[in-house]
Order: C-alpha cells, then structure tokens, then sequence
C-alpha cells in the first residue's frame, strides 16, 4: 500500500465506501487502528498527533483534567517503551473508546487562524 499513489488509494476507499462497503472500511479502520500499535502502550490518536503549532494551541485550551490524562498516557507508554513492554489487552484502548477529544479545539485553532490569514491578507 505505501507505494501506492494517493490518487489510487482514493479510488479504492471511494469503491469500498460507496459499493455497500462501508462495514469493510469500518472493520479495515479498527484492524488498521489495531496494527498501529499505540492503542496497546494506552494512548489514544489525539496523543499521537504531530505537535505542530495549532496542535500546541489546542493543547493550551484543553481543560485540566484533559491535559493531565494525555500526559500521564504519554508518560506511561514511554515507560512501557523503553521496557520494551506493552500493556495487558484488557487495558488496551479499544477502536470505540478512542475518544478524539483535542479535535473540536484543534478545529477551533484552525478555524481561527485561516480566519486571521484571511483577515490579513485584505
């Protein structure tokens, strides 16, 4: 798949999407989820996310309790990193459980700065 084009990879999600695949894509979604690994060291997506500097503005307006359970995540699966360790499957983050809670931040982060370029470029 990697060295595929992006074009073509497109075409395939569009056939497996719309030719009453949808399920397929969801059971691809939680396999491809699964083989990342990061759900096994208890870190969710968001965790993952390149710190780019919208990313780092999202992170400054979550709330407390938000930003003190990504850090003690992070802080875990480093830990169970360098041990070469993962932790035992009943603690895994499921598919479903994966909670995307920096999106609507990073959505508003986004949201206002194409807002703001725009502004300046007037």
């Amino acid at each position: 798949w990697a060295s595929r084009p992006l074009v073509e990879l497109l075409q395939w999600y569009l056939v497996l999407h719309f030719a009453g695949g949808g399920r397929l894509l969801d059971r691809i979604r939680k396999w491809y989820y699964n083989a990342a690994g990061f759900n096994k060291l208890g870190l969710m997506r968001d965790d993952t996310l390149y710190e780019d500097d919208d990313v780092k503005e999202a992170l400054k307006r979550l709330p407390e309790h938000l930003y003190n359970e990504r850090i003690f995540r992070i802080k875990r699966a480093l830990d169970l990193s360098l041990k070469h360790q993962i932790l035992p499957k009943d603690q895994w983050v499921k598919y479903e459980e994966d909670k995307h809670y920096l999106e609507p931040y990073l959505k508003e982060v986004i949201r206002e700065r194409l807002e703001r370029e725009a502004w300046n470029k007037k």
